[in-house]
């Protein structure tokens, strides 16, 4: 590990940084012009000890699980996120479709939703980062691991994970998860994540191997998607989607037209909170 480089990186891209760039209040009396070392380290999910010392070069070789969360939180591109890696003395990530890491440019789009559910997902449906009132709709769905990262994959693995859609939807909807399945699997080739998932789910779901079996391709979402929140009760949400191609990254905006129950319901969500048990 380069610790001197690894720190000189880190001060000089905390530097480049403002509040608003990463959805920080600008707060007052700042005597610097960039983020301060307690707000990247929270922005990377660590204390700020451990991230003041990886700084002065002082710290321990972090792990490449932590260099990931400091890449992120420094809202890094790819080719900046790779070289931090390579001063930790880790190999990057392989580069690939879809793979954890957010670009910048949508994580900034992100960060200004705050009064707005939305989340940031891969091609499988796997959650990596979620609005206040994105949490507040649906749960926090970034701490599953494993296949169950994928809402498609709990979808057939875990019956309950259903309870936040309306029922009479069902039906399409896990015929929706197969197709898409199966798009992404067609894409990335019998040995991708996709292709495990589904031969995982054949063995695990009925259902799923039945749908499967119907070979369904290019069905989409509706536009409108109806959820069921335990304390708001029924929500028709209309869902914007904006891709990052390089990343195959979605994020999903869920919004509903004024004047309507759901808009006055969308209001109450930062007051409720994440439904019970999610």
């Amino acid at each position: 590990m380069d610790r001197t480089g690894f720190g000189a990186f880190l001060i000089r891209r905390r530097a480049a940084l403002q509040p608003d760039d990463v959805g920080l209040p600008p707060g007052q009396r700042r005597r610097t012009s960039g983020l301060r070392r307690e707000e990247v380290a929270a922005l990377s999910h660590m204390s700020p000890d451990y991230y003041a010392r990886l700084e002065r070069g002082t710290g321990p070789q972090p792990s490449e699980q932590m260099v990931a969360s400091i890449a992120q939180g420094l809202h890094l591109s790819v080719a900046e996120r790779d070289h931090l890696f390579h001063l930790a003395g880790h190999h990057p990530p392989r580069q690939g479709p879809s793979g954890d890491h957010i670009s910048p440019g949508l994580l900034r789009i992100l960060d200004r939703l705050e009064d707005t559910p939305a989340e940031i997902t891969t091609e499988l449906g796997e959650t990596l980062r979620q609005t206040r009132l994105g949490v507040a709709l649906t749960g926090d769905t970034t701490h599953f691991t494993g296949p169950d990262r994928s809402i498609g994959y709990r979808w057939f693995a875990d019956p309950d994970s259903r309870r936040l859609y309306a029922e009479e939807d069902h039906p399409f909807l896990s015929r929706l998860w197969v197709s898409g399945l199966r798009e992404v699997a067609g894409r990335r080739g019998p040995d991708s994540r996709a292709a495990h998932l589904a031969e995982d789910l054949l063995h695990r779901s009925a259902e799923f191997a039945r749908l499967w079996d119907l070979q369904e391709v290019g069905l989409r979402p509706a536009t409108t998607k109806r959820f069921v929140h335990p304390e708001l009760g029924s929500l028709d949400l209309a869902c914007q989607t904006l891709i990052d191609p390089e990343q195959t990254h979605y994020l999903l905006v869920y919004t509903a037209p004024p004047e309507t129950e759901s808009f006055d319901k969308l209001k109450l969500l930062s007051v409720i909170g994440a439904p019970a048990g999610a």
